[in-house]
């Protein structure tokens, strides 16, 4: 860059040619590895949460890629070696839906092929369409190091998920066995259960009869789904239920099979749900499951792995679920078995990736008993070694790691880490790290490995070593772990957070990181969820085209703060575009008019004018108050903090005030007005530099004889000789006067060419009077001298504290026609009054028009009769 240092900064800022040219220049400068670092700097690392390898950039990706991006340069500038490691997530249930609509397309599906081809046509598929996700990140500006990008299914990490699961079999803590799980029809596997989502939907509640066997009684039975009835073991009543308490340790027959189920008592049965009685289903309900172990009852499963019923259920055997709940409730009600149906709200279980209802099925899956990891989880945020931020979020995590159930982590796909598991005839089980060559109990070869491969979320759980090279002590897991800072959503603080803190604490003994930072989700500008059903979805590609991606990220980093979702409408990108413009326009000012020289020398504090002080000042309590609030990860704050600075003091002030220097003759004060534009912009721009790279790295390039790039430049630290409370005061008066004034020049309609006299009165009199150049300058004051016996009596005055300004009327305004124009101006306004005084004295208005449109009166009577009595005060200041 250092060619282009001195060269003419252009008018405007080209996005769109600067963002790929900086960003291929920082790689290949290396400046995103740790090593840039000296030898010695403390490691900050943050790991990626890996995107799907089948993902398309969305607001999310854009939110936590800006975040980390921040954090990752932030802690750089300050000196350390700063590691983001990227990657991307194998996706097992999503690849492996994409692969198979691919073949679906060509006539085929996996089985037809078989899982080796199979498995060569998602890797093909990976390769041609895996990388996208990675060139989306590169163009938010994700500074990561991309010579260690790794992939949840390479061969490193892969190792370490193997040597995971075979020490969790070693310690006891895995085991295989029928199961009551969470089962997906349409995606043919075991679902985790935090891969349900519950949504509430219209149905029906279906009452029926029980009969109690060998009499005419029954008793009143309501179920949402009656197609399970053909599994019931039990119908259970609470013990302490008059209704009812009769029928205890009776038998009960089964509609239309007429099996025969004993009625027991329970006291988790809700006697004032539905008809207070509960049919008992252990193998399609998770609360019944748990009353059939208590009462030791029989489980039966009526249904397929495709949500067809099995041969359990009789002469409903082969049919749909959906398609036997209409057969068997026709048939019940032929027999006299019905009593009515009623609409009901239920909260139905869908599977997150395929959408369809999720089934409870006894299955037999691989376990992970959950309870001795989770309490070293507990333990860990419990005792301040890990830190969650916001705090809120502890309870939340704390409540699910102590209600943990055991893990499934086994998965009917074929795109993913098989289980490492073998068989033999005689059913005995080898789990071994490499592929065995005899059954280890009793030596048999004839071994076939398991079919099934390990949840997605067993081998993200891993993800902040294994990306480091565990299994194996490699120099990097030495020099980088833990990593320091986890940043993601809200919403997956169980699925990975969690797995990631018992994982690291498990395995090494260590905590994978010490903070967690969640943010919220992206909503659109009026608080609804992205969708493209809903067609209010802001691309993020699209809007850095159109705005740039400093633009879009700065939106996103000041728009929230930690732990809340954030309303994104396109017109604040649009708004920090146009901050990004006036930082070009501002620094290419202050650059333009440094002249030929290449070194500056910032004056001492003692030596700056007023105004220099005052900005100086200024800049150094900003540099504290980002310091502070970057550490405390209000992130949002210290944006919006810059850019009030440089948007509405520095620009709008100082470099409006700075030109009475630079354009003067007084060389010395050229020279120290150049000096303070310089350091406030080169400062600045370190500091915005987490926030907006591009455009602050671009701006960097032209400033004289300055480091060889802002993305490795030291981040300030506030110099406290600088900080001067006193300046602070006086320029805060000043701007307040002149505010006041500009607002008195078109109150009584100055032409803003016209040069004015000020008369200044009270004890900071002399020191208003001794600034009159910055008053010159911004509201066209022509001189400003100390009240000595002048009237006062045909004259505005303005007040600031402890300073009054007089503007004497006669040298602002011709008397004569400003007081005719004031007395038509009255006229117009009393006329206007008495309009609106008759309508609302009108009972018939008042009694007929719509109470909104009677309020909008009073409030306009009430506008004019202020302005009424702002004209009548003008006409008698002019006498």
């Amino acid at each position: 860059m250092s060619d282009q240092q001195r060269a003419e900064m252009p008018k405007n800022f080209d996005f769109r040619e600067a963002e790929a040219r900086l960003y291929q220049w920082w790689e290949k400068q290396g400046f995103f590895k740790p090593e840039i670092a000296p030898p010695d700097a403390k490691p900050f690392v943050i790991a990626i949460p890996p995107p799907n390898v089948t993902g398309e950039l969305h607001q999310g990706h854009a939110m936590f890629v800006s975040i980390e991006d921040l954090m990752i340069r932030l802690e750089r500038m300050r000196g350390k070696a700063a590691l983001w490691i990227p990657g991307t997530d194998h996706a097992g249930i999503a690849t492996q839906l994409q692969v198979e609509k691919m073949l679906t397309k060509e006539g085929l599906n996996r089985r037809d092929i078989g899982r080796e081809k199979f498995l060569e046509r998602a890797w093909q598929w990976k390769e041609k369409y895996g990388g996208a996700i990675i060139h989306q990140l590169r163009r938010l500006g994700a500074s990561c190091d991309w010579d260690r990008l790794r992939f949840t299914l390479d061969e490193s990490l892969s190792r370490g998920v193997r040597e995971a699961f075979v020490r969790l079999w070693e310690q006891g803590l895995l085991y295989r066995g029928p199961r009551l799980i969470n089962w997906s029809p349409g995606l043919q596997t075991a679902v985790s259960d935090l891969e349900v989502e519950y949504e509430e939907e219209d149905a029906f509640l279906y009452y029926f009869k029980y009969r109690i066997a060998g009499t005419d009684e029954f008793i009143p039975v309501a179920t949402t789904r009656p197609e399970t009835i053909l599994g019931d073991t039990a119908v259970a009543v609470h013990p302490e239920d008059e209704r009812y308490q009769k029928y205890i340790g009776k038998t009960a027959l089964v509609p239309m099979l007429d099996r025969e189920i004993p009625v027991i008592a329970d006291e988790q049965v809700e006697r004032e749900f539905g008809t207070g009685a509960l049919k008992i289903t252990p193998g399609h309900d998770f609360t019944d499951y748990e009353i059939g172990k208590k009462h030791n009852l029989p489980l039966i499963n009526i249904m397929n792995k495709d949500a067809t019923l099995n041969q359990h259920a009789g002469p409903y055997a082969g049919l749909d679920r959906d398609v036997s709940r209409q057969k068997l409730w026709a048939d019940m009600t032929a027999a006299g078995l019905t009593l009515k149906t009623e609409p009901y709200k239920r909260t139905t279980p869908r599977s997150q990736r395929g959408g369809e209802i999720v089934e409870p099925l006894l299955s037999e899956q691989w376990f992970v008993k959950m309870e001795p990891l989770a309490q070293k989880a507990i333990d860990a945020v419990r005792n301040g070694l890990i830190k969650i931020v916001p705090e809120r979020f502890e309870k939340v995590y704390y409540n699910w790691l102590e209600n943990i159930k055991d893990w499934c982590v086994s998965r009917q796909l074929w795109w993913g880490h098989r289980i490492p598991a073998w068989y033999c005839p005689d059913g005995h089980i080898t789990v071994s790290r490499e592929t065995p060559t005899q059954c280890a109990t009793c030596g048999s070869t004839d071994l076939h490995q398991d079919e099934d491969v390990l949840d997605t979320w067993f081998s993200s759980g891993l993800w902040p070593f294994s990306t480091l090279g565990w299994s194996e002590q490699t120099p990097d897991l030495l020099r980088y772990y833990p990593t320091d800072v986890l940043e993601t959503g809200y919403d997956i603080l169980f699925f990975w957070v969690a797995r990631m803190i018992m994982s690291g604490l498990w395995f090494l003994d260590q905590i994978p990181f010490h903070t967690v930072y969640l943010h919220g989700l992206v909503r659109d500008e009026h608080g609804e969820k992205m969708s493209k059903t809903k067609g209010n979805v802001i691309d993020p590609l699209i809007v850095m085209d159109k705005y740039s991606t400093d633009a879009l990220r700065f939106t996103l980093l000041t728009g929230g703060s930690p732990g809340n979702d954030m309303n994104l409408a396109e017109s604040q990108i649009e708004y920090n575009r146009n901050f990004g413009n006036k930082l070009w326009q501002m620094s290419r000012f202050v650059i333009t008019n440094l002249g030929d020289q290449s070194s500056f020398s910032l004056p001492s504090p003692e030596k700056l004018d007023a105004p220099s002080a005052w900005i100086m000042s200024r800049l150094n309590t900003l540099v504290s108050n980002v310091n502070r609030l970057y550490d405390s990860h209000q992130f949002g704050e210290g944006g919006r903090q810059i850019r009030e600075f440089l948007w509405d003091e520095f620009a709008d002030w100082y470099v409006e005030i700075s030109k009475n220097a630079l354009y003067g003759t007084d060389q010395d004060a050229k020279q120290d007005t150049r000096a303070v534009l310089l350091t406030v912009i080169d400062t600045c721009l370190r500091l915005l530099h987490p926030y907006m790279p591009f455009i602050t790295e671009e701006i960097w390039s032209y400033l004289p004889n300055r480091e060889s790039a802002l993305i490795i430049a030291a981040f300030p630290q506030p110099d406290s000789r600088y900080l001067n409370e006193g300046a602070t005061v006086i320029m805060d008066q000043v701007r307040d006067l002149i505010v006041k004034l500009r607002n008195t020049r078109v109150t009584y309609n100055v032409d803003p060419a016209k040069r004015i006299q000020a008369i200044a009165e009270g004890e900071s009199a002399p020191r208003i009077a001794a600034l009159a150049p910055i008053f010159s300058r911004l509201c066209n004051i022509e001189s400003i001298s100390i009240l000595n016996g002048d009237s006062t009596a045909q004259a505005a005055a303005v007040v600031s504290g402890d300073a009054t300004l007089y503007l004497p009327l006669a040298g602002m305004v011709d008397l004569s026609a400003e007081r005719e124009r004031l007395s038509k101006e009255l006229g117009t306004i009393s006329a206007q009054i008495d309009k609106t005084e008759k309508n609302l004295s009108n009972e018939q208005f008042v009694s007929r028009a719509k109470p909104e449109v009677v309020e909008k009166e009073r409030a306009k009577l009430a506008d004019l009769k202020q302005a009424q009595q702002s004209v009548r005060e003008r006409l008698a200041a002019l006498g």
